[in-house]
């Protein structure tokens, strides 16, 4: 096994358990630093790649953006301390049947359409890179791009909303 495999292995084995433990866990303040592990781990994979330009953007955005704002909503709400209730075995059954239709599907989905791994170079010249995301051709990614946007907006949002406090009733 050459040095490359076990990083990836390695890679790969810190952002599952992460993952892992980001949804099983019952405080919901560990299940938010629990997801900041794994979009780190992430991170480093995009590095492993050579693609630092995607590795800062994956910080900047997921780490920097969505997790501050989960990590300061759930300090606004007070609820860090707190655990989260307990998952009915209904839903647990759910759940696992989702995930393994999931996998399923992506199994499917890469069965069918026999992708193949080849040795070619990936050109992560970051002008190109730009051109790309700018895009509004079959090529680009400004959909996308827009749709992270309104996700960090819809979160701030969110932020704000759990953050106002309702005034009580008085009769």
């Amino acid at each position: 096994m050459s040095a490359t495999s076990i990083i990836f292995y390695f890679l790969a084995t810190f952002i599952l358990a992460a993952a892992i433990l980001s949804v099983t866990t019952r405080k919901i303040f560990r299940s938010a630093i629990w997801l900041l592990f794994s979009l780190i781990g992430i991170a480093g994979l995009y590095f492993w790649l050579a693609v630092e330009f995607i590795a800062a953007v994956q910080i900047v955005v997921y780490v920097g953006g969505i997790v501050v704002l989960i990590i300061f909503s759930i300090f606004l709400t007070q609820q860090s301390g707190k655990e989260m209730p307990k998952v009915s075995s209904s839903r647990i059954l759910l759940s696992a049947l989702a995930i393994f239709f999931g996998f399923a599907l992506t199994y499917l989905l890469i069965y069918q359409n026999g992708f193949r791994i080849e040795n070619k170079y990936f050109d992560s010249d970051i002008e190109r890179i730009g051109t790309h995301m700018l895009a509004t051709d079959n090529t680009g990614f400004a959909l996308p791009f827009e749709v992270v946007s309104i996700l960090l907006l819809a979160a701030m949002v969110g932020c704000i909303v759990i953050a106002m406090k309702s005034k009580p009733i008085e009769k």
